[in-house]
């Protein structure tokens, strides 16, 4: 793939693995009208390109109600940015962070079992070493997620 635009066979292939990364490549191929190779090479040469990065798991049914998220804003000192970045990935309940302008530096989002495991977990956040302070929000309801 030359460039970073998709054509629109990709586009729809992207939106099927997006819904359910574990179809088969037959259903794909059935879905979308195209032979099952012709479906195998498009996803090979989207990975190939970094289209796709990988496959993860979506948490679902009383599992994933019952977990309490918070949305994680962090101020870090500059200079220990990336150790502040590799301490932060090696929390299991830290599930995504970015790297956002603005008066914070960062915002992890964290997954926790209840609020005990939450409060430990922000505890641990705040007391990385280059982490100047954080604020945290709570999510109450998720209204919507694509």
């Amino acid at each position: 793939m030359k460039t970073n635009r998709l054509s629109p066979q990709d586009q729809t292939l992207l939106l099927h693995l997006r819904q359910n990364a574990r179809i088969s490549v037959s259903d794909l191929a059935r879905q979308l009208n195209l032979s099952r190779s012709t479906v195998q090479n498009r996803i090979a040469r989207l990975e190939a390109s970094g289209a796709i990065r990988g496959y993860s798991v979506e948490l679902g049914g009383e599992y994933a109600a019952s977990q309490v998220e918070a949305h994680v804003s962090i101020k870090v000192l500059q200079k220990l940015t990336a150790r502040t970045n590799r301490a932060l990935e090696a929390i299991s309940q830290v599930s995504q962070l970015y790297s956002v302008s603005g008066e914070y530096d960062l915002i992890a989002i964290v997954q926790a079992q209840s609020l005990e495991e939450l409060s430990a977990v922000l505890d641990q956040i705040g007391n990385l070493e280059g982490v100047e302070r954080t604020n945290s929000a709570v999510v109450l309801e998720t209204r919507f997620r694509r």
